[in-house]
């Protein structure tokens, strides 16, 4: 059964703005405010959306918020109403919940596939349950058909089989979902990403990863390991854990507390910009992005948005695959992730057509990232001829 989604409310508000910027008509005659602003503005902002919805090299997920980009992520990996391609379930998470949101993306890793989706406690945004509707996942027989996991205080959809996973801090949800992915896989992950629970920005490149991967993302304090996260640990027998983040969010104490219980490796940089290069960069075996070199795809995001990490992890995790990067300004493309771009920049000596090609997906509308910014990023992805002998 497919879940109803209402027609009126931000949902509707969304498909009224495309229907204006597509056809300058959106319900009942005159000029609407939206239609004014849109006057207003340069001509190169509503030929069809461009370049804000997509440029050659990058493609926008405009939502308001996180809400509304996970429901938008969520349909661009899953786009098709055929039942093969339909997910069988989806990981509902309370929009509050940013460390609920980086966990969960795990579960978006095979063999479950679940998108990550956004609601509250006491209802279900028209965006969520729009996506619901259209996702119309099938079921997963390894959590007695549910169609959507519930992960901590999120309100239940009405019309879906649902179950829920709870825990009473961030420390024991993200158990909770662990032993969900053990027992939906029938083994638990030889690799563990230690994540900052007191520094979102530095924990938010974990969620593309764990939806790649399907490796469990557990957390810590700076200065301790809880006992839920402990608990969690021993369940995988001695794991590699990958420290995701620099001394000061996650201190040398705490590692030496984590040795005890597997092997310990950190990943990280000073900003919460250049740890999501570091990681984006980082390879041991086969754990790691290793992106090193050009024919990839990206996932960009605001600081300031951690939830769009989660949001965007099915992203990283289907298509052209790809690492999650940060911005800390909407306005400004840092120095150090310029010069990770310009090192990827694809290049080709005689035909183009036989390259290799970037791809970056935004996450937000113009309120996380401009359009200039989004020129610069779709610049650095443009493939260049390589010229060579000085010609």
């Amino acid at each position: 059964m497919r879940f109803q989604a209402p027609s009126t409310g931000r949902a509707g508000a969304v498909v009224c703005l495309l229907g204006t910027l597509l056809l300058s008509s959106c319900g009942g005659g005159g000029s609407s405010p939206v239609e004014v602003r849109l006057k207003e503005q340069t001509a190169k902002k509503t030929v069809l959306g461009f370049p804000a919805l997509a440029t050659k090299n990058t493609t926008r997920v405009g939502g308001t918020d996180p809400t509304d980009d996970a429901a938008g992520a969520a349909n661009a990996v899953f786009p098709s109403h055929e039942a093969a391609l339909r997910p069988r379930l989806v990981s509902l998470v309370n929009s509050g919940d940013w460390h609920a949101g980086i966990a969960a993306a795990a579960l978006m890793a095979p063999p479950i596939r679940a998108p990550v989706l956004l609601a509250g406690k006491d209802g279900i945004p028209d965006a969520t349950a729009g996506a619901l509707n259209s996702l119309a996942p099938r079921g997963f027989a390894r959590a007695a058909g549910a169609q959507v996991v519930r992960i901590g205080e999120v309100a239940k959809p009405k019309g879906v089989r649902s179950t829920q996973l709870a825990g009473s801090d961030p420390f024991a949800l993200a158990d909770a979902i662990d032993a969900f992915l053990e027992h939906a896989t029938g083994s638990a992950s030889p690799d563990v990403v230690i994540a900052p629970a007191d520094a979102p920005t530095f924990a938010m490149p974990a969620a593309a990863w764990a939806a790649k991967s399907g490796d469990a993302v557990l957390y810590v304090h700076k200065d301790q390991v809880p006992a839920a996260t402990k608990r969690a640990i021993q369940r995988h027998e001695h794991p590699t854990m990958y420290v995701l983040g620099p001394r000061q969010v996650i201190s040398d104490g705490v590692v030496q507390q984590l040795k005890k219980l597997g092997t310990v490796k950190r990943v990280g940089g000073k900003t919460a910009v250049d740890n999501a290069i570091a990681f984006a960069r980082y390879s041991d075996g086969s754990f790691g992005w290793g992106v090193q070199d050009p024919g990839h795809g990206f996932v960009i995001a605001n600081t300031g948005r951690p939830l769009d990490a989660a949001a965007g992890a099915a992203l990283s995790a289907s298509g052209k695959y790809g690492p999650l990067l940060l911005l800390d300004s909407r306005d400004r493309l840092p120095p150090s992730l310029q010069n990770y771009l310009l090192d990827l920049q694809p290049g080709y000596r005689f035909d183009p057509v036989r390259g290799v090609y970037n791809h970056a997906w935004l996450m937000g509308d113009e309120s996380a990232i401009s359009v200039d910014v989004q020129a610069r990023v779709d610049s650095l992805a443009e493939i260049t001829q390589v010229k060579q002998g000085g010609t």
